[in-house]
């Protein structure tokens, strides 16, 4: 399918739903979803902060309550929409969990490890992802770049 296709919007629209709520956590706003057969599985945004945990971030959660409803930590034909392109541990997670399909919406050039820095998902000799990059993109990098610009802008004092 390609970036503009209904489907992705509107799924993309959810993750970006979960980007929010973790914007209001005060967490890097950026959320995902984890869709199978056209249903969300698994959902979730960043959480290192308020979780005391690096790994939580919003593909991992989103992984995590995936392969949790399904009962299974494989989630073959699954398809991630994420706010941000993945970095590496999370590319890790993707293939560790043959995810089928990855759509992100807007690039990170310096973690990215999906097409940016790296490409994670070429590199495994097990299991490739398809990638589709750039869906809501002006709205994903908004997210991020307003919150870290409000970061900088605010008094420390």
């Amino acid at each position: 399918m390609p970036p503009s296709d209904p489907g992705h919007e509107r799924f993309m629209g959810l993750a970006l739903e979960q980007a929010r709520r973790g914007l209001v956590e005060g967490e890097v706003p950026i959320g995902a979803v984890v869709v199978v057969l056209g249903e969300v599985v698994g959902e979730g945004f960043n959480r290192p902060v308020g979780s005391v945990d690096p790994t939580a971030h919003a593909e991992i959660v989103a992984l995590r309550a995936a392969a949790s409803l399904l009962g299974n930590y494989r989630l073959p034909g699954a398809i991630l929409y994420v706010t941000l392109e993945p970095c590496l541990m999370c590319a890790g997670a993707l293939l560790s969990a043959r995810v089928g399909t990855v759509v992100y919406g807007a690039p990170e050039p310096k973690w990215g490890a999906i097409e940016s820095i790296l490409t994670v998902g070429s590199l495994a000799a097990n299991h490739r992802f398809t990638v589709i990059a750039g869906v809501r993109e002006a709205e994903c990098r908004a997210l991020v770049v307003d919150f870290f610009r409000g970061k900088r802008e605010k008094p420390a004092w």
